[in-house]
């Protein structure tokens, strides 16, 4: 019979980070691939979690209550109001959230602009729900937004640009993955206004809304003046409670697109997981020390990484103000791409690793972009006990030159 598979699906690879955790599982190597912690969630949220399964919340559920703590969470750091009968949807993850976003505002041949690099997701759920995605590169080493090739980008079918950031006093910063990219203010200006002009929407990635370092403060674009309206804000548990496999996230919309991302959401998979909803309460209701401890505890972790990488002879010209990950340079005299490099690190050391091409994109490329092949994304979101047998593994390649026998 002759394969029945959709156009789009054909377009679709394997994702090259679940791949690779794969095969850090098969080869016992460590896993400094995917952003998933492999230490304990907060006990007690595991606890609420136990409760609920055992007060048999087991069956489809929708919890009002957490998007009332969304809201409330919302107007206490954000400075927002948010409706939460009609503004927030609880959804299967960030992940969903944001694909049940792109189902509910694009349609065939609508324009969306990404910056690449950018993460691998965002390009699938665009092209899933009919859109194009649309990319401009930031330019390296610094990652920086060039106003002219952003403004080009747009056209008459534009219909909305995806951007996680934070912002502090001084700079607005974006905790960007795989990059780390740090926004000026005029840039974070440049694109609220571009939305404005062209009366687009923005949706943005907030997962590492709570992971922000050396004292940054994280702001939501909705804040900036006419952006709530058209802002939708993607978020989750995940990342801020190590909570990866529990699925619990939501949108934060006006209340219209909120409705249309609902019904989608419903139509596709129903409800989240019953007892992580109810458990969801107790994380949400998480005290204020137990965010400055985790930004703490991630801080250390990033530090420990980059001086790792420092040590042995990457260039690492900047560092993450905030995500779970260092996008890491390799020096000039590596002769090896980054996808050669990945699996010597793998046979050699026993340490996975991404090459950072995977989030590059063929239609913002041009033959002076060798730098696409020249990044390596690492997690850092690991034990202490993890990141110190990888930092052996790894400085045991070191030559007498003190620098990976690699490079």
């Amino acid at each position: 019979m002759e394969e029945k598979l959709s156009a789009v699906t054909k377009t679709i690879t394997p994702s090259p980070i679940q791949q690779l955790s794969l095969l850090a599982q098969r080869c016992n190597a460590i896993n400094l691939s995917q952003g998933f912690p492999d230490f304990p969630a907060p006990s007690h949220i595991k606890e609420a979690a136990i409760s609920a399964i055992n007060s048999d919340f087991n069956q489809y559920r929708h919890v009002q209550g957490i998007c009332e703590y969304v809201a409330c969470k919302m107007k206490q750091t954000q400075g927002l109001d948010v409706d939460p009968l009609t503004d927030i949807v609880i959804c299967c993850g960030q992940s969903e959230a944001f694909a049940a976003t792109m189902f509910a505002i694009i349609d065939q041949g609508d324009e969306v602009i990404l910056f690449d690099p950018s993460y691998e997701t965002y390009d699938t759920c665009i092209r899933l729900a009919g859109g194009v995605p649309v990319y401009v590169p930031l330019d390296p080493p610094c990652w920086k937004l060039d106003p002219d090739k952003f403004i080009k980008s747009f056209t008459a079918k534009t219909k909305a640009l995806v951007v996680n950031r934070k912002e502090t006093d001084t700079k607005w910063h974006s905790p960007h993955n795989p990059t780390g990219k740090v926004f000026t203010k005029d840039d974070l200006e440049i694109i609220a206004g571009a939305c404005r002009t062209w009366d687009i929407l923005a949706v943005t990635d907030e997962v590492y809304e709570h992971i922000t370092f050396d004292n940054e403060k994280h702001i939501s674009l909705a804040t900036l003046p006419e952006m709530q309206k058209r802002t939708i804000v993607t978020s989750s548990l995940s990342k801020t409670f190590s909570v990866t496999g529990w699925r619990i996230g939501w949108a934060i919309a006006p209340a219209r697109i909120a409705l249309a991302i609902q019904n989608i959401h419903v139509k596709v998979t129903d409800c989240a997981p019953a007892p992580f909803q109810e458990a969801a309460l107790t994380a949400l209701r998480s005290s204020p020390q137990y965010f400055d401890s985790l930004r703490r505890d991630y801080q250390s972790r990033r530090d420990f990484i980059h001086e790792l990488l420092v040590k042995v002879g990457f260039p690492m010209q900047f560092r993450p103000m905030g995500s779970v990950f260092v996008f890491a340079e390799l020096p000039e005299s590596c002769t090896l791409s980054d996808v050669e490099f990945v699996e010597q690190l793998i046979k050699q050391a026993g340490v996975v690793a991404v090459p950072g091409s995977g989030f590059f994109h063929k239609s913002s490329c041009s033959s002076t972009f060798s730098y696409q092949s020249r990044y390596i994304r690492f997690a850092f979101c690991k034990s202490f006990d993890t990141l110190n047998i990888a930092a052996q593994k790894i400085t045991g390649l070191v030559k007498e030159t003190g620098r990976l026998e690699l490079f």
